[in-house]
């Protein structure tokens, strides 16, 4: 009888049925797991399923059944895939899943930054707007986003997405490839000042690899608009924060919405932190991805992945 174990149950949702698994074998599950406590909790299995949890020889070396490891996420950073092909074990992750969620999620905080939505809820439940001389108000001022320029970092399935959106919005759409090689037909494709400097939404779908770390610093803001929001939905690490602060203080651009941060949970020593102007700023922690559809459709591929290796 195979063994499952899931090493961050909760990354998933306790909201999402795994009992599916169960067809396999005996299926253990754990909300989270250490370093240190994936060896015991592994020790026999074989298969494994996570999320962030590291994959090397310190944490799995004890595995000997280990066949098959199966990561909840785009995103492979965490495994150590030359150990993993030395021992023989297998692994899986899930492309395609979160592209409608994460799409959602960009248009979700650029609006929310745009229309100054902070600013206006708050005017009404403050009750200025009870009784006021005049059934609109309109003081903080926004603008149509039809007609500007959108610039997306990151051409890949959830960037296209983007790109579709904001052409039914009314935007001119222009990217920057970070390999050079990513030639997408019906966009126009500019270098990273021309990116930069063109760009009044900017937008990054981009993974993280050496040619995007560190790759949104301060010359990078500088060159923007001063008007311009910029928005994170890849990795937290290709934004150097303590920049992207320092032009949020300065006024070098509008705004900026995340989703990512270079740690999470969020680093108490985070520069961003300190900024708590929702007018300018607005976090969301890292749940682009997570609507209860695409927790489904993640949940449902790993499932199809574990019966196709097993047969």
């Amino acid at each position: 009888m195979m063994k499952i174990v899931f090493l961050d149950a909760k990354s998933i949702g306790e909201d999402i049925d795994l009992r599916g698994f169960e067809r396999f074998g005996q299926v253990e599950k754990y909300g989270f797991s250490s370093v240190d406590e994936v060896g015991e909790r592994l020790k026999d299995a074989d298969i494994a399923i996570l999320n962030k949890v590291p994959i090397n020889e310190r944490t799995v070396g004890e595995a000997a059944n280990l066949k098959l490891v199966c990561v909840t996420a785009t995103g492979t950073d965490n495994l150590d895939k030359d150990y993993l092909k030395r021992r023989g074990i297998a692994w899986r992750n899930v492309a395609g899943y979160s592209t409608e969620t994460v799409a959602q999620h960009t248009f979700a905080l650029l609006l929310y930054l745009v229309e100054k939505l902070r600013y206006y809820d708050d005017y009404v439940k403050s009750e200025k707007y009870v009784g006021d001389i005049m059934f609109t108000h309109f003081d903080n001022v926004f603008h149509d986003i039809s007609g500007r320029t959108w610039g997306i970092i990151g051409m890949g399935a959830i960037g296209r997405r983007v790109a579709e959106i904001a052409r039914a919005f009314g935007c001119r759409v222009i990217y920057y490839s970070t390999s050079g090689q990513n030639n997408q037909e019906g966009y126009e494709r500019v270098d990273f000042d021309t990116l930069l400097t063109q760009s009044d939404i900017l937008s990054v779908h981009a993974p993280l690899n050496d040619n995007t770390r560190g790759l949104m610093d301060k010359e990078a803001f500088a060159k923007m608009k001063k008007e311009a929001v910029f928005l994170n939905l890849g990795r937290g690490p290709i934004v150097v924060e303590a920049d992207l602060a320092e032009a949020l203080n300065k006024g070098e651009i509008a705004g900026a919405g995340l989703d990512v941060l270079s740690k999470e949970p969020m680093d108490k020593e985070n520069p961003l932190r300190n900024i708590k102007d929702s007018n300018r700023l607005v976090i969301t922690p890292h749940i682009a991805w997570a609507s209860k559809e695409a927790r489904v459709r993640l949940m449902q591929i790993i499932e199809q992945q574990v019966e196709a290796f097993l047969h």
